[in-house]
Order: C-alpha cells, then structure tokens, then sequence
C-alpha cells in the first residue's frame, strides 16, 4: 500500500500531554497533524495523525506469509529494530528508512471506525486479519493512542478470526478483550524472541520491552488459557546463533510456557540492508566479512544455513518439551483448534 488513502484528520484536541509539532509535513501527507508529547518515552518523535479511508490490507498474492489480510494502525516503529524489514515502506511517505522510521510515525486515529465499518461491509467474507506483521500495533504510541481496544472489540463483534504477532508488553492491557473474542473466534497470539542475551537486545531493540519481560507476557497469556508461539526470530548470524545462545533462549521460551518455537534467520530486505549494514559495521566490524558472504545473493541467507540453524534450534525444543509446531487456535485448551501455516520473519517490533 502507498500512500494515497491517509488524508489529515479533525483536530479535535490534543491527546493527554501533546503539544503541537510543527517540523514540516511529509509530501504525501498533506495537512496532517503533527504532534510531539513531553515525555522522556517519546523525546524526539514526531507523531502524524492521519485519517486513513481504509484499514484492511490485502496481502500480495506472491508473499511469503500465511495470510491473506492485513491490519496495520500503524507506519513506522518506535521499537527501532536495526533489523526491520519494513523500514523501507517510509521511502513512499518521502521519509528515510532509517532514523525517520524509529522516530516519524503515522498513526491512523480512526482505525477502529474504519474497521467496524469494513467487516459490515457485504462483500466481506470473515477472512482470517494478521496484526502485526508490518510495525508492531503495540508499540508504545499504542499506550497513549489507544487503537487496537476498538479494533478488538469490531473483530469479536463480528466473530471475524485474527492473529496478533508483537514484541509489546501493552498487549496484556486488552487481555479481557482478546479473552472475550477467543469466546466467538479464532484468536492467535504469538510473541518475537529471537535471543534473550540483554547486552544484545539493548544494543539491536533499543525500544522494545526486554526479551525476559516478553517471556513473562507469554505466560500472564497462557495463564490465561491462550496458546502462545514464539517466533524465535530474527536470529542473528554471529551474534545469537551459536549454541550457547540458542540453548539459553528456547530454554526460556518452554520455562514461559509457550506451545512452539518457529526459528526464522535474519533476511534483509532494502532500507533494512543498509540500515543494519550501517550498525554492524559501526558495533561489530569484524562480522562484516561474513554477511557480505551470507547476503551476497540476496536478502535471504542460503538454505543451508537456514536449515542447519533450524535443526539446532529444533533439537534444542525437544530437549526442553517444545516442538516446530504451527502456532494454532488460542481458544480455551479444550476447544479444537486447526493448524496455521508456519511464518517467515515478521516485522517485530
């Protein structure tokens, strides 16, 4: 999707503690509102609030990922992952892939009216809607904002199946809603853990919760009778795919109770590329060499790599109880559930 379907909303206020930004608009968002707030967790962020005149994405008919509908309240990502491969979706908003993406972020303030108003529509079918999968929907704007309470609350009323993916803690704030939704329809909740080493996460996920705080949310949310998988994504050549690493890491995911683990290798698709080739190069110079021999087809790294660190990671889950298996339906346990396809990297956020 471009960006020809936001337009400014009504400025009806300022949300609690923002003030009025005024650096200069984005080419291809004309008269949105632009806001800053004076808290420390937002220092340096922008915020444009857009009214969007649609909310449900298709999916292009030659992705990688299991789904065919998107939600995305959300463009660009305070989590600021060095490695996120939907950076490069900021170039179409004439904005940089790089510190632009972590710090300018477009909020679709009526995202929830638009998707009550979409799931009415006739021709809606009740397909199965992924969230996110681009930016994380709970990243920390989402605390302030508040978007995804109503596009929960459309999603149950309509018994419409969906999947939330995050690396965001504030899902556990809509906890009763997801509860409530699981009662009418297939609800899946799957968490990013690609590593649990703190030096590392502070140094590549600056602006995510920690990776110990993501395991704890994964069980508040088995506790409360939700299967979770965790993509043990993106691992990191060099850095979190050695043995050590990868033991201590899906040793943490079974102790949260997670179902599954899914390893997925770090790919790096253009804007994330350069970004992340910037970063290694400054924090890491001497695994320089080996990406450039890993990357040097592509964005992906070779088959055999991914298949080797996959078997590793897969022996590792059957010592500590876990299994490859699909993230599935996150009904109470004794509802059936059916099988999703397994995922490739996601934009975690």
């Amino acid at each position: 999707m471009r960006w020809d379907n936001l337009s400014a909303p009504p400025d009806e206020g300022n949300p609690d503690g923002a003030a009025p930004a005024t650096p200069p608009l984005p080419l291809a968002l004309p008269g949105a509102i632009a806001r800053t707030f004076d808290t420390p967790g937002f220092a340096g962020m922008t915020f444009y609030e857009v009214q969007a005149k649609s909310i449900l994405n298709r999916v292009p008919g030659q992705s990688r990922v299991p789904f065919e509908w998107t939600i995305n309240p959300y463009r660009g990502c305070s989590h600021a992952c060095k490695y996120c491969f939907a950076r490069n979706t900021h170039t179409y908003l004439d904005l940089d892939a790089g510190a632009d993406f972590d710090r300018k972020v477009i909020v679709k303030v009526n995202a929830g009216e638009l998707v009550r108003r979409e799931l009415a529509a006739p021709r809606w079918r009740g397909a199965h809607i992924a969230m996110g999968t681009n930016v994380d929907c709970y990243q920390r704007a989402e605390g302030r904002y508040r978007l995804m309470p109503p596009i929960i609350e459309a999603l149950r009323d309509f018994a419409n199946p969906f999947s939330i993916l995050t690396k965001g803690t504030l899902i556990l704030r809509d906890l009763p809603l997801l509860r409530q939704a699981a009662e009418v329809t297939r609800v899946r909740v799957s968490y990013s853990v690609g590593f649990v080493d703190e030096a590392l996460w502070r140094a590549v996920e600056p602006g995510t919760p920690s990776p110990r705080r993501r395991l704890d949310a994964v069980r508040q949310l088995t506790d409360a009778g939700f299967e979770v998988g965790v993509l043990m994504a993106p691992i990191l050549p060099g850095l979190s795919d050695d043995d050590e690493s990868i033991e201590a890491t899906v040793a943490a995911i079974a102790a949260a109770g997670a179902t599954s683990v899914t390893p997925l290798a770090l790919h790096l698709r253009p804007g994330a590329r350069e970004w992340y080739a910037h970063w290694l190069a400054r924090e890491f110079p001497h695994l320089v060499p080996r990406y450039r021999q890993l990357y040097q087809a592509g964005a992906y790294a070779p088959q055999a790599y991914q298949r080797e660190l996959t078997a590793r990671v897969r022996i590792a889950a059957r010592r500590h109880g876990l299994h490859r298996a699909e993230v599935g339906d996150n009904r109470p346990v004794a509802a059936p559930r059916s099988p999703a396809p397994a995922g490739e990297q996601l934009s975690l956020l």
